[in-house]
């Protein structure tokens, strides 16, 4: 049925047809005859106020990438739109689904430099998958709908909607319309590119399998460990693809890339076939390009035939939805069977064990406990540094969409608001955020966030006191010279939790942060953890910036 609405109305209409439940945003000048209407269905839709636009952004990604639904959030023109800048980018270098609305001003003031302009949709172009600027209250309520359409097709990623303000009081018929329903890119799969990989995978004595973020966005674990099991193949995996492979299972051998495990970064030199799944080749993945996987054939299969021969030259490209390609190959492939060569893998995990030094708190026992303590059931979400290569090495996820981390941008200040989106959206999980204290600087307003809301995520801070990756390189390659990475000051993070109402307490013993942290699952509070570690703890394997994977080398190496 059609009826007249103003334009603030139409926004909410086509957010509540799109099933949104939640929207993490700030209101402003511009933005306030949408929140005026989002205040008339409070009973629909959560608005969760942070204190931050860039912690919004963050918080829609997070929702988006732990429930495999669209993350939504709202900011005003100006200054309010630009802080969701970096959350957008975040987004879209890991091809996360979520919808940014702005508001900007009215029609007759674009162009004039007026109070609180800018031209955001030329701003985030780079950096969206799609976007849109909407002058005319006739366009507003198919553009929406476009925008959550291009944000799940394909390969996923953010779309913004610019809305100038005049447009969201004017009024026009609206008519509410069911989704249309998102298919998977099948048709793009061609027959004799399944056969070549069929032919390639029987020929193969040595394959491998890597695993990127693309798995879990088509929703695709179930395939891979199917296709595992015929191929009876190791298996590596990036850092979005983690869980997508139980991280137990003897066939999982690891990351991959510059801190990846011996094992995977020596099986993937060492294999005559590497099958690549839903993974863009990152330069943190392949290390020197020119002699990644020098002795096998490669075949990728993904949905965006911009990342195939992009970085890394392959053999076979399967072009469309990972689940689809997937699911067509495991019907025809026969059993294979690769004993020796798995035998082979398995004595390299034993020769190549990640270790960590134990007679003092660290990073790794710190991950390794937080498993322990939750099961491995939790959401883990990190920052960006010596704590995510911890949290992804030394946490062995058992499904998808349990590891949330910035992989593409590598944001520090991401995870914090990134947990409060998690949590929201799968309240029942335990979700902590672990942070380096460098990281947890940039966005620690979020706090607030938590304790306003009552989102109770735990903070887990791995505090050495310095930028510990960047002091990682400085020691390694820039002869000890600490320039501006050293932190150590006034600044108190028990202090500063509790003062924006949360729990904390500093650590400084394995024993001190298990007690710590029982206390912190069972408290229904946000909860800050201070983990004092030394400055000079460094991340094991490593490969040097633009080396050979083949020659990674850990401490003992040295």
């Amino acid at each position: 049925m059609k009826q007249i609405l103003n334009g603030s109305e139409i926004v909410i209409e086509c957010l509540k047809e799109q099933g949104v439940d939640t929207i993490f945003g700030y209101p402003g000048g511009t933005i306030l005859n949408i929140y005026d209407e989002l205040f008339k269905h409070s009973d629909e839709i959560r608005h969760i106020l942070t204190s931050h636009e860039q912690g919004a952004a963050h918080a829609a990604d997070g929702y988006a990438r732990a429930t495999g639904k669209v993350g939504v959030c709202f900011a005003t023109s100006g200054p309010g739109a630009t802080n969701l800048v970096t959350g957008i980018a975040t987004a879209h270098m890991d091809s996360i689904p979520i919808v940014a609305i702005t508001c900007n001003v009215g029609v007759s003031l674009l162009g004039k430099d007026s109070f609180q302009e800018i031209d955001i949709k030329g701003v985030t172009m780079p950096i969206t998958k799609h976007n849109f600027i909407v002058k005319d209250i006739e366009d507003l309520a198919d553009t929406i709908r476009h925008a959550f359409r291009i944000a799940q097709t394909g390969r996923k990623g953010p779309v913004l909607v610019d809305i100038t303000k005049d447009v969201t009081a004017a009024t026009t018929f609206y008519e509410s319309k069911e989704p249309e329903k998102i298919y998977p890119i099948s048709e793009t799969i061609q027959e004799n590119k399944i056969k070549a990989a069929l032919d390639a995978i029987e020929a193969s004595e040595k394959p491998f399998v890597l695993l990127g973020g693309g798995c879990t966005l088509a929703n695709a674990s179930e395939e891979v460990r199917e296709f595992v099991k015929l191929l009876d193949a190791p298996v590596c995996d990036t850092l979005m693809g983690k869980g997508v492979y139980p991280g137990k299972d003897e066939k999982y051998t690891g990351m991959l890339g510059m801190h990846g495990t011996k094992t995977s970064n020596f099986g993937v030199s060492e294999c005559d076939l590497l099958v690549t799944i839903g993974c863009r080749f990152s330069d943190r993945v392949y290390g020197n390009a020119d002699t990644f996987a020098g002795n096998a054939k490669i075949i990728q299969i993904d949905v965006d035939s911009a990342e195939m021969n992009k970085n890394i030259m392959i053999d076979i490209g399967i072009l469309g939805d990972v689940k689809a390609a997937l699911t067509m190959i495991n019907k025809r492939l026969q059993q294979q069977s690769h004993k020796e060569w798995l035998d082979h893998i398995l004595e390299l995990k034993k020769e190549y064990p990640l270790t960590y030094h134990q007679d003092k708190l660290a990073g790794p026992a710190i991950v390794e406990k937080i498993e322990e303590l939750t099961g491995g059931e939790a959401i883990i979400c990190t920052e960006v540094g010596q704590h995510q290569m911890w949290a992804a090495q030394f946490y062995h996820y058992p499904e998808p969409r349990r590891f949330l981390t910035s992989g593409g941008l590598g944001t520090m200040g991401y995870g914090l608001g990134a947990s409060l989106g998690a949590k929201t959206g799968c309240p029942d999980k335990v979700v902590v955020n672990i942070a380096g204290d460098g990281c947890f600087r940039m966005n620690m307003q979020e706090i607030a966030t938590a304790t306003r809301a009552g989102i109770p995520v735990i903070e887990v801070v791995i505090n050495n006191h310095v930028l510990g990756m960047v002091r990682q390189w400085q020691t390694l390659f820039y002869g000890g010279r600490y320039s501006n990475t050293t932190l150590r000051d006034k600044v108190d993070f028990v202090k500063v939790a509790e003062a924006m109402g949360g729990r904390a307490k500093r650590v400084t013993t394995i024993g001190e942060f298990e007690e710590a942290f029982k206390e912190a699952m069972g408290s229904g509070e946000f909860y800050l953890i201070d983990c004092q570690i030394d400055s000079d703890e460094k991340v094991w394997p490593m490969v040097a910036p633009g080396g050979s994977i083949a020659e990674a080398f850990a401490e003992e190496d040295l």
